[in-house]
């Protein structure tokens, strides 16, 4: 089985310092002496795989906080990750690393703050009152 952490830090170790700080950017531009690929890892997935293509789409994030069901939402998660790596695989096949078809979401937002009344954000779980 590979080491991935260790393959990753001989490729990093590779890298000058203006390559390695040029994979810092959601647009990361390849490092073709490396094979290392261009990268976008600006994607969604709050309440599916959001903008590249079709996707199945559930509710925003407040409504399904406002399920109170755990696994249920462990399901629509799951469901979620299968979806975004299907993408992923078939647009990196036609290596198409275009923004949105990357493998890093972002989703749920966190509300860092814990300012229920002053954020107006309904991508934030911590948005119910009760």
């Amino acid at each position: 089985m590979k080491n991935f952490k260790n393959e990753a830090k001989e490729l990093v170790r590779q890298m000058d310092l203006l390559e390695k700080a040029s994979q810092l950017r959601y647009d990361a531009p390849a490092i073709k002496r490396l094979g290392i690929p261009t990268y976008n890892w600006w994607n969604e997935a709050l309440h599916g795989v959001a903008r590249a293509g079709v996707a199945t789409v559930f509710p925003q994030a407040i409504g399904l906080a406002a399920m109170f069901d755990e696994e249920k939402l462990g399901e629509i998660a799951d469901i979620i990750a299968i979806e975004g790596r299907a993408k992923y695989n078939q647009f990196s096949q036609k290596e198409d690393r275009d923004i949105y078809k990357g493998m890093t979401f972002w989703a749920p937002n966190i509300n860092i703050f814990r300012d229920l009344d002053g954020v107006e954000d309904m991508k934030l779980m911590a948005k119910i009152h009760i």
